[in-house]
């Protein structure tokens, strides 16, 4: 009994601490020297002259490899575990006795490759050792880059290195007086993203009142926000900048861009009639409401024409099937699509071309060009005939373009028009050369020949028979105007 607790009382009393004294630190410094005296012994040891070969573990893995490393690691840890708690169950005394098991390889030597068996080495020439390559990342920034944080750069030398791409912070620029010297700064280096990257700092620091009131005399600023605010889509917060400038047309403008992300098309209706009482100018009130009047235009057509065509009522939609709706359309195409559906209905309905050009003033030139190319597509040559034919007082008719003819036999032309439909308006175009041109480029053979007859151009028209094909009708005419002694030829 006696003998039990002597060993609790000397197991309880025992420690592997000791108190401090001033003889410590020497006795620390002189194990550390006998420790490396130790280490470096132990190169003599090991003969360099095997590095060249391979070793190999007991189970077949190259020694030095990662794989061999991690399982000498984890046996290692495991063995000191055991040992340790061996110990702590025998409550012996003798704890402090054993040495710590310590493997050669800790965690960061398998983040270094080595082609040789690695050898023990010390503080400094682990230090030193330049042959090992580091597979873990330096994580630690460089300590220049510190200098854009930490040094007190002025206003005009942070707008240098903003324009050098440097990274700049903003943040210690905290007073009114500081920001506006740093705008200021910005301004007069003439570098736009330096510009707008102050004014987001700005706005996001000032008040609005005060940002819109320091803006309002710097005009170059002024305009980097706005055009910055508008293709950022923040419509508030320009739309308050605008009435604080009092520019109310550009307040209206601004709020009229709305309309284009409205989807729905009674939605958009609505909106337009809205935007009609804004203080535009009297020349923008009046495309508002042109705007207003198309859309809903546009609206009664569509829905009439969608009924007839899924109806299967009208023969031009079972003929032609529609490729697109026209909501939403411009006024030309709006026009172009009622010219080619809708051409021969009465001036009454919403859909006739005439109807459309008198309600929107479309000019005459306009109106000709569209409605010649909807009824050429149709290849409707009738239709194109009555476009050009006009009657004086005295009922005679006439044929005139205010577009020109040379203008007509193109679109003519690019609709595959037939050569005597595209002779007829050829010979219309006054300009000789003109005519003679286009009569050469489309295979205008009469016309060709008559134009040299009424120049009295005997060898051009001699040598524009060798164009034509022998035998033909062309030749012939070409031959009896030669053979003609009543024309007085020029050569």
């Amino acid at each position: 009994m006696s003998r039990v607790r002597a060993d609790e009382e000397e197991y309880w009393h025992s420690s592997k601490f000791r108190a401090f004294t001033f003889d410590d630190e020497d006795d620390e410094l002189s194990q550390l020297k006998e420790s490396k005296q130790a280490v470096n012994s132990l190169r003599d040891i090991v003969d360099d002259d095997d590095d060249d070969l391979e070793r190999v573990s007991w189970s077949g893995e190259p020694v030095g490899s990662i794989s061999w490393s991690i399982k000498e690691t984890a046996s290692s840890s495991t063995s000191s575990l055991e040992g340790r708690d061996s110990i702590l169950q025998k409550g012996s005394s003798s704890y402090a006795a054993f040495p710590k098991q310590v493997s050669s390889y800790s965690l960061s030597s398998l983040f270094k490759g080595r082609n040789k068996l690695p050898s023990f080495q010390s503080l400094s020439d682990a230090l030193s050792d330049t042959g090992v390559k580091n597979y873990a990342p330096d994580l630690r920034r460089p300590k220049a880059e510190y200098k854009d944080y930490i040094n007190d750069w002025s206003p005009k030398d942070t707008v240098r290195r903003m324009q050098r791409g440097k990274v700049c912070s903003l943040e210690r620029f905290r007073s009114l007086q500081d920001k506006l010297v740093l705008l200021d700064e910005a301004v007069a280096g003439h570098d736009g993203n330096v510009i707008t990257a102050v004014l987001i700092f700005l706005k996001r620091t000032l008040r609005r009142e005060i940002l819109f009131r320091e803006l309002e005399v710097r005009q170059v600023a002024l305009c980097h926000l706005i055009h910055f605010l508008k293709e950022t889509g923040e419509q508030k917060l320009l739309l308050d900048l605008l009435r604080f400038l009092d520019r109310t047309e550009e307040v209206a403008l601004s709020q009229y861009r709305e309309h284009l992300n409205i989807q729905d098309v009674e939605k958009r209706r609505e909106f337009l009639k809205g935007c009609i009482g804004l203080p535009f100018s009297a020349e923008d009130t009046s495309h508002i409401q042109d705007h207003y009047t198309l859309l809903e235009r546009q609206i009664i057509i569509e829905t009439n024409d969608r009924h007839l065509e899924t109806s299967g009522e009208s023969e031009m939609f079972r003929k032609y099937p529609r490729k697109a709706s026209i909501l939403n359309m411009p006024l030309v195409t709006t026009l172009f699509y009622s010219c080619f559906y809708h051409y021969t209905e009465a001036e009454g309905t919403f859909s006739s071309p005439i109807n459309l050009k008198k309600t929107f003033k479309i000019p005459d030139k306009q109106y000709v060009l569209t409605a010649l190319a909807a009824r050429a597509k149709l290849r409707a040559w009738n239709d194109v005939d009555a476009l050009f034919t006009t009657k004086n007082w005295l009922g005679y008719t006439k044929k005139k373009a205010p577009i020109g003819f040379h203008r007509v036999v193109e679109i003519l032309q690019r609709n595959n028009a037939p050569v005597q439909v595209l002779q007829e308006y050829v010979r219309l175009v006054e300009d000789v050369e003109t005519r003679l041109s286009l009569a050469t480029k489309y295979k205008c053979h009469d016309v060709v020949i008559e134009t040299y007859k009424d120049l009295k151009d005997r060898i051009q028209l001699t040598a524009y028979k060798c164009k034509v094909e022998r035998g033909s009708a062309e030749e012939e005419k070409i031959n009896s105007i030669l053979n003609n002694m009543q024309i007085r030829w020029k050569n």
